[in-house]
C-alpha cells in the first residue's frame, strides 16, 4: 500500500496508476500529533502493512509510534549519517568543504536521522557544485539504495545487533563518478 499524510502528494498518484492501493492519513485532520499517529497505526493495521518506508515524509515520528514498529520503519537522511544531522545537509556539507557527500538509507528510531545504517549511497562533491546540483546528485544515488535496501529488509535479510544492522550487501553504494576512479 501507498500512504501520504499529504493528499496531493506525487507517490499516491504513482502508486495508483501502478495498481497499488494508496491512503491519505491527514495529519491537518487531527487535532494533535499523537492523534495523527493513531489514525495512521490504525490504517496501517488494517492494511496489514508490515514495513514502513519513509520517503519525503517531514514529521518526526513519536518514540511510542516508532517502538510500535520497531526495526520495521525504513527511512533515508541526505547525508552520510552521523554527519550532517537535520535540515539543509547539502549547503552544510558544501560549506564544510566535504569531498563526497551522500544518501543513508537507516531504520528509524526515535532520535530523528540517526538509527541502524542499512546502507549509505556516496557522491562525489565537485568544485562546481551548488546546493541544487549536489541535491540532484544525491537524490540520483538514493534512487539505486533505497530499492536495495528496501529488498533486503523485505527478504528478512537484515538484523539489527547491539544497535547495528547486520545482514546488508552492499552496505556502500557509490556514483559512477567515483567508482570510475
Amino acid at each position: 500500500c501507498g500512504f501520504s499524510d499529504e493528499p496531493d502528494a506525487p507517490g499516491l498518484a504513482r502508486a495508483r496508476a501502478a495498481g497499488i492501493p494508496a491512503h491519505t492519513v491527514a495529519r491537518l485532520d487531527h487535532a494533535s500529533r499523537s492523534e495523527f499517529e493513531r489514525a495512521l497505526d490504525r490504517r496501517l493495521q488494517a492494511d496489514r502493512v508490515e514495513l514502513i518506508c519513509l520517503a519525503g515524509f517531514m514529521r518526526i515520528l513519536s518514540p511510542e509510534f516508532v517502538h510500535r514498529w520497531v526495526d520495521r520503519i525504513l527511512n533515508i537522511h541526505p547525508s552520510l549519517i552521523p554527519a550532517f544531522r537535520g535540515l539543509d545537509t547539502h549547503g552544510r556539507a558544501l560549506a564544510a568543504g566535504g569531498r563526497v557527500h551522500g544518501r543513508t538509507v537507516h531504520l528509524l528510531p526515535a532520535e530523528p536521522d540517526a538509527g541502524p545504517i542499512v546502507l549509505q549511497g556516496v557522491v562525489p562533491v565537485l568544485p562546481e557544485d551548488d546546493a541544487a546540483a549536489l541535491a540532484a546528485r544525491v537524490l540520483e544515488i538514493e534512487h539505486h539504495c533505497y530499492p536495495l535496501a528496501l529488498a533486503q529488509l523485505a527478504a528478512g535479510r537484515l538484523r539489527v545487533v547491539g544497535g547495528r544492522v547486520e545482514g546488508a550487501s552492499p552496505r556502500l553504494v557509490l556514483h559512477p563518478l567515483l567508482s570510475a576512479s
